[in-house]
């Protein structure tokens, strides 16, 4: 198993999994990731800003990712974890810690002082995730991801 930048060709993949993610666990699928056209373009995305995107790849096959990314609007020295989705096969193997720690101390790396995540009830064992890695709940959501329809948000100061 490794883990590695995105690639153009990791797009379709991508937004399969991602998509198939919010299927599986029933999460609103409007102003979300799942409708956002953006989804089926991670790479392009990521590439030529202040960002960038981590695929977990095995035995030639994507089955997930997560990233960091200057969000519209977030304060001067955030960025905001995205696009955290893992394949079914993929979960419960400790991946998961192991790409977050990635993306935090790469986004630290980057200069960013704090790490912004929006997320839903749905998604209970990852938001469990951004809590043990230091994420603390907000009141309200930060910047302007157009992902209207989630309702947990979170920050982590770096």
């Amino acid at each position: 198993m490794v883990i590695r930048d995105i690639k153009p060709e990791d797009n379709p993949q991508l937004a399969k999994i991602i998509k198939a993610v919010f299927e599986e666990l029933h999460a609103p699928l409007v102003d979300t990731v799942y409708d956002d056209p953006r989804t089926n373009s991670l790479y392009e995305q990521f590439d030529g800003c202040a960002s960038r995107y981590f695929v977990v790849e095995d035995e030639g096959e994507v089955l997930g990712g997560c990233g960091y990314y200057p969000t519209e609007g977030l304060p001067a020295g955030y960025a905001e974890l995205v696009k955290f989705y893992f394949a079914p096969k993929l979960r419960g193997r400790g991946v998961g810690s192991q790409i977050f720690g990635k993306v935090i101390g790469e986004a630290r790396i980057a200069g960013y002082t704090h790490l912004y995540i929006e997320s839903f009830p749905e998604f209970a064992v990852a938001v469990s995730l951004y809590k043990k890695h230091g994420f603390v709940p907000l009141p309200n959501r930060l910047g302007h991801s157009g992902h209207f329809g989630t309702s947990i948000h979170m920050v982590k100061e770096l």
